[in-house]
């Protein structure tokens, strides 16, 4: 039985009584993406560890399934910035993780570590992979790895997925200056749909802390994911003058 012959039965199975409106099909398709609470968040070794750290937070406070994957240089971000230190074991970082978000409140089913090498996590296969992926913080070195269509790990075949797959892929780029090689790279992607975000906060919300400045970047990147935040008003909503 060849790949049609299993798009049919799947249709003929899920909409015997439609008469075969394969419009309805995608329709439904369509919404069940829309309604998937499931994202992928990548830790990669730039820079800017609170970014992720906090997107994390919001999106299980969302109410999100999120499959965490953190390079091996993220861990020693993290140590660096945080004083996190993280195991490579995903079922030990888990324990220390949600320890360290107190996630007493939120259903620890929800955050889904994953090693570099799981290839038999969802996010490994267009046929199961959640529609959205962001990586933040996105170091250059990873960002070179999805232009070039690299899969050596778990988080670089996550991205391909996604990509192929024709979802939503954010890179939020912390590095400066930027080479021309960077450059290229990321207008390689921007061509491909990617959304390149650089980790620049914004001053115009008279920022009084360090976390204000991070939680204008993830107002920022959540908007874009189509999750509701409030933690930075929108434009021309909150007066300032």
């Amino acid at each position: 039985m060849n790949s049609y012959d299993t798009i049919l039965m799947r249709v003929n199975s899920d909409f015997s009584g439609i008469n075969h409106d394969y419009n309805e099909y995608w329709r439904h398709m369509a919404n069940y993406a829309e309604n998937d609470k499931r994202i992928t968040l990548v830790w990669s070794g730039a820079s800017g560890a609170s970014y992720g750290i906090r997107v994390l937070e919001c999106l299980l406070s969302s109410d999100y399934v999120v499959y965490l994957l953190i390079s091996s240089a993220a861990r020693v971000v993290l140590a660096i910035e945080h004083c996190l230190k993280l195991p490579a074991s995903p079922e030990a970082a888990k324990v220390i993780l949600s320890q360290y978000l107190g996630l007493k409140t939120v259903p620890t089913d929800k955050l889904i570590v994953c090693g570099k090498e799981d290839w038999f996590s969802p996010v490994a296969s267009g046929s199961s992979a959640p529609r959205k992926m962001v990586v933040c913080p996105c170091s250059m070195g990873f960002l070179a790895a999805i232009a070039h269509g690299m899969s050596d790990n778990l988080s670089e075949r996550a991205a391909d997925v996604v990509l192929k797959e024709r979802g939503q892929l954010l890179l939020v780029v912390r590095e400066t200056p930027f080479s021309t090689l960077h450059l290229i790279n990321m207008l390689k992607l921007s061509k491909m749909g990617v959304t390149i975000m650089p980790a620049a906060p914004g001053f115009y919300h008279q920022p009084q802390s360090i976390e204000d400045l991070v939680d204008f970047m993830v107002a920022r990147i959540l908007d874009h994911l189509g999750v509701e935040q409030g933690l930075v008003s929108c434009w021309g909503y909150d007066s300032r003058v």
